[in-house]
């Protein structure tokens, strides 16, 4: 079958991959389409560090149907249309039945990125999911996925059923970029109605906070981009505010706008300089919230006096993400015509076109770009 490969120097469309024989409670999807962010990128060109090693196959925002389903699988069945989540939580430890699925350590993920964390050790042989094959080995998946293939394998616990009205180019965007972005304002800052609410970054997450907080009720949105061009999309999908910020000082223009302060920043570009940004636009009690990857090594540099009025510095992996109860919850947003999915993809690609959609990510020319692979 076909895929994208990356083999430590280039993404590469291959044809020969393989998927692995299905163990107790996994099931084999048929991708019908892929969104392409941001993460790709940095795990070219080494923002991720070497959690995963070349060869591995990219991509990790999916949605198609599934096509087989192992022995033990009974959250999904043959035929139904998935949206493909990167965590695979055991939904047993404490965090888990607490909600909070994406801090469970019971996963390979999970400890690889625990012992990475901890030791400073990269991930060896074995440490991480592998259900590709190429060229007679096991080769990994992106973000425990893998979606840029025509078929992959993953655990139940990755899969939630959708509605079949929701189509794979837009369902896909759900399984990163959707649920990290919302799930920022949702789950981890709780904004509430009334409130105020700062989103650095007009990209593909940075619209579903500004979209997040619209539906949460945020009745002022600023949002703050180097790229006028963004505000189009910035306003489409709920902005009542723009900053040009390669014209205007941001900080100052976001604290004139909300009478001094935020009441949530959500950074997501990756930039050190803009997540310290961040802080200094909270007004008393506000949060801030880290969704941007910035590089392994990198450090932010903050006097702690800042926070001194009740602010808060949070991090967020993959906006908190409750899957199963989530991309349900989204979906039926979309049906209601609240969430915004088919006006976030800007351009469609075949599988061989790749570098032309990271291309026009790095441009900015992109709300998303999506892989079809119907």
């Amino acid at each position: 079958m076909r895929g994208i490969l990356f083999d430590g120097e280039a993404a590469l469309a291959v044809d020969g991959l393989g998927t692995t024989s299905l163990e107790p409670g996994q099931v084999r999807v048929r991708i019908g389409a892929a969104g392409v962010c941001h993460s790709d990128l940095s795990a070219i060109n080494g923002t991720l560090g070497q959690m995963y090693s070349p060869p591995f196959v990219m991509g990790h925002e999916g949605a198609g149907q599934v096509v087989e389903a192992g022995r033990d699988v009974t959250t999904v069945e043959v035929g139904d249309h998935v949206v493909i989540a990167t965590i695979d939580n055991c939904g047993r430890c404490a965090v888990c039945v607490t909600g909070h699925p994406t801090l469970c350590q019971n996963s390979k993920l999970g400890a690889a990125i625990v012992k990475r964390n901890e030791t400073g050790e990269e991930p060896g042989p074995g440490d991480l999911p592998a259900y590709f094959t190429y060229e007679g080995r096991t080769i990994l998946g992106f973000a425990n996925t893998g979606v840029f293939a025509e078929e992959v394998v993953v655990g139940q616990g990755q899969v939630v059923a959708i509605d079949k009205r929701v189509p794979f180019t837009s369902a896909c965007l759900i399984g990163c970029g959707v649920l990290t972005g919302t799930g920022a304002i949702f789950n981890r800052a709780r904004v509430y109605r009334g409130e105020s609410v700062a989103v650095i970054g007009v990209g593909g997450i940075g619209l579903n906070a500004i979209q997040a907080a619209r539906i949460a009720g945020a009745t002022k949105i600023i949002a703050v981009d180097n790229n006028p061009a963004k505000e189009g999309f910035a306003r489409q999908f709920g902005a009542t505010h723009f900053v040009d910020s390669g014209r205007d000082p941001a900080v100052d223009a976001v604290r004139d706008l909300s009478g001094g302060g935020v009441d949530c920043a959500v950074e997501c570009v990756g930039h050190t300089s803009l997540m310290a940004d961040a802080v200094e636009m909270l007004g008393p009690g506000g949060n801030m919230v880290i969704l941007g990857v910035a590089g392994m090594d990198a450090t932010m540099e903050i006097a702690p006096f800042q926070l001194y009025q009740n602010k808060s510095i949070m991090g967020c992996r993959y906006g908190s993400a409750r899957p199963a109860f989530d991309i349900p919850a989204l979906v039926d947003l979309y049906l209601d015509g609240r969430l915004l999915l088919d006006e976030l993809v800007s351009a469609t690609y075949d599988l061989a076109e790749l570098d032309k959609a990271l291309d026009d990510l790095e441009a900015g020319k992109l709300a998303r770009g999506v892989l079809d692979l119907s």
